[in-house]
């Protein structure tokens, strides 16, 4: 049984609105912080969005909408998160910055809470070091879209608790309504270490000109039944997230099938990240 009423969120991009959306969903309190108010505007502003969309096609009341925006709290200070039973991470994946936001974190927080990383492809062993009751923290990680993707990997590490392993997991299942998987802490977890090297093999089948993005995104739709093929799907997720999980799980296993490939390397560095700026192996309408 989920006993987890109230939230904390660190971090008002995709991952960090997508998340407090879903415990807004799931009926709970949420604070959502940010450094930037204008990234705090622009989230809550996102939400309302989504939610009124979802009146429209009548998922929800005007007034079940209206409900769940008064439960959202943006903050500009982690003093907020006094009262949440929950405060996830959801920063940039720069190793430095996320364990200077854990460490502030665990000192806002009340002794009882669970501290969790969204992280995609940082050890979640080596963040713990941001956190002084090592026992009370994990990995939760959520797929974008957060409200339509039904997964998440609750990743515990040897400092994890059973009893902080238990609270996530019901958090996951009987809160928001997913399905949790409970893994260790491995590169990649399970979902990266299968999709980024897939991912990289396509940017590296362009890169060779074995076949054009089209040819190859097709044939994986139409051949294998994926619902977008490879460099849609990376365009999707967003170029400069790909390459620094591709870069963090080769770090950790040296394997070659993670080795980014030239394209991929020069469309980041460029600021080609995909759908999110309107440009990455494919051209795309930016929604903002």
């Amino acid at each position: 049984m989920n006993t987890i009423s109230a939230v904390g969120v660190v971090g008002s991009g995709t991952m960090g609105r997508g998340i407090a959306e879903s415990a807004l969903r799931a009926g709970m309190q949420v604070v959502l912080y940010d450094s930037s108010q204008d990234a705090l505007s622009a989230a809550r502003k996102h939400i309302e969005g989504n939610l009124q969309r979802s009146v429209v096609k009548e998922q929800l009341t005007a007034q079940q909408a209206s409900d769940h925006l008064a439960s959202l709290k943006t903050a500009g200070e982690l003093g907020a998160f006094s009262g949440c039973q929950l405060a996830i991470e959801a920063v940039p994946e720069i190793l430095e910055v996320k364990l200077a936001v854990l460490a502030s974190l665990a000192e806002h927080v009340a002794g009882t809470a669970i501290i969790a990383s969204n992280t995609s492809s940082i050890p979640i062993t080596r963040l713990a070091q941001g956190v002084a009751n090592r026992d009370r923290f994990l990995g939760v990680h959520f797929f974008n879209p957060v409200p339509r993707m039904p997964l998440v990997e609750v990743v515990r590490t040897l400092h994890s608790s059973d009893a902080s392993v238990a609270v996530a997991r019901d958090f996951v299942e009987s809160g928001l309504g997913k399905t949790p998987v409970i893994i260790e802490d491995r590169p990649g977890f399970v979902v990266n270490a299968l999709l980024i090297p897939f991912l990289l093999a396509a940017a590296r089948m362009l890169d060779s000109g074995y076949a054009e993005a089209e040819t190859i995104d097709t044939s994986m739709r139409l051949g294998c039944g994926h619902p977008m093929g490879p460099l849609t799907l990376a365009d999707f997720i967003g170029l400069d997230v790909v390459c620094a999980a591709a870069d963090a799980m080769h770090r950790e296993t040296h394997d070659p099938a993670l080795v980014v490939p030239n394209n991929l390397r020069r469309l980041v560095e460029a600021g080609h990240f995909g759908a999110k700026t309107g440009r990455g192996f494919l051209a795309h309408e930016t929604s903002e």
